[in-house]
Parts: C-alpha cells; structure tokens; sequence
C-alpha cells in the first residue's frame, strides 16, 4: 500500500496539473458567438480587411454600409479608381438560404452593370466580423470587420 501511496498519488497529482495546464494554456479567449445570418444581423458600417487571405494595399479601401429596412446597400472603395477619389455603388442584396450551403448573399447594382459578379456563402458571422466566400471560387475570400463609421462617405449636413 505504501508503494502505492508512493507511486499512484503523486501520478495522479502531476496528471491532475497537467490537465489543469493545459486546460488554462491551451484556452484563448472565447470565440465570439456566431449570429443567423439575416438583414438585421448584417446591418450597419463594414470594412473590407482582408481579401483572399491578404491585406488589401495601403491606401486601398472598401467599406459597405448595409440598410436592414429597404435590403439596399452602398459601397465606397477605391480598388479601381485613384486613391484619393471614393467611388460610390448602390444596389439592392439579397439573402438566401441553401440546404447544404447556409446563408448566400447576393446583389445588384442600381445602374446598369446588373448582379454582383459573384453570390457569396457567408462562413462567419459575429457581432464584430464576416466572412464571405464566393460560391463558385472557394479560393475567393473577404473578410469584413464592423466599422463605427466610415470615413470616405459623404457627411450629412
């Protein structure tokens, strides 16, 4: 018995540690909770931050700006037009729910360039962060991070 004592107790001791260890170093921060994907969770300021796994260039943006109550978007970026001249699309978005998929996103513009080049399966939606993946190019990722305003949009006076 004492040899068990001697052996046993202090195993278990070191195993029950290092559980306890692994628990406290092995857990981050909580992830934050996913939300349904719907008008009303995805309303609001969004910046684009990161496009296919990369940064965009300094001195590049895209920011939408979603409005729940018509299903109407705006998006300011400058990707293909100077740096320091926004321009502005508006269109209308649609969600739509696939079986297999999950929550798709789609748009259109108001002038005459018609759908968004791609429907994208949203794979992450938090309070703070969404991710959008395009549904016929896996390998087309955008991450979004909610913005409290953006800043190349015209002020209202």
């Amino acid at each position: 018995m004492k040899i068990l004592n001697k052996t046993l107790l202090p195993l278990m001791a070191v195993l029950a540690f290092m559980s306890f260890s692994c628990e406290k170093n092995g857990s981050a921060e909580p992830e934050e909770p996913q939300l349904e994907v719907n008008a009303n969770n995805i309303s609001g300021m969004w910046e684009l931050v990161e496009w296919n796994g990369s940064s965009l260039a300094e001195g590049t943006y895209v920011y939408l700006d979603f409005v729940r109550n018509d299903r109407t978007y705006a998006m300011y970026q400058n990707i293909d037009s100077f740096a320091d001249v926004p321009h502005t699309v508006t269109g209308s978005y649609y969600i739509d729910l696939d079986v297999e998929l999950g929550a798709v996103i789609r748009g259109n513009y108001d002038h005459d360039s018609g759908d968004w080049a791609h429907r994208y399966i949203v794979k992450s939606l938090t309070a703070s962060k969404m991710v959008w993946v395009a549904k016929d190019d896996a390998e087309f990722i955008q991450t979004y991070q909610r913005v409290d305003r953006i800043p190349v949009a015209p002020s209202e006076n």
